[in-house]
């Protein structure tokens, strides 16, 4: 098997932030219901707001930095290792933060 695979990763944390909320829950918050109306129809009254009770999430998630590195498409099995060994090369380890999240993988051909 002759080729490469782009592998790419980001660093986590003990302290990072990740929570989940429907637009169903943001809209039943009356602040969120003001600043809208205040936003979208300014100088409107007896305005109401409708929406899809489809479950459309918002995610809330600390930012982080994707990194990437290349390796071998024989070494699949070995990725996470990899991904760690790269981060702990580039120094991104730090006192709370010590895993790795793979977030893609690309292959690509030798020619």
């Amino acid at each position: 098997m002759d080729g490469g695979m782009l592998i790419s990763y980001k660093v986590l944390c003990e302290g990072d932030f990740y929570s989940s909320v429907t637009i169903e829950e943001l809209l039943k918050n009356e602040k969120v219901l003001r600043l809208i109306k205040s936003e979208f129809a300014t100088g409107h009254r007896n305005i109401d707001i409708n929406f899809d009770k489809g479950n459309a999430t918002i995610q809330l998630i600390t930012k982080k930095d994707i990194q990437t590195f290349e390796a071998n498409k024989n070494d699949y099995a070995d990725i996470l290792v990899l991904a760690e060994e790269d981060a702990t090369a580039k120094k991104l380890f730090k006192k709370d933060c010590s895993m790795v999240e793979l977030v893609d993988i690309e292959t690509f051909s030798n020619k």
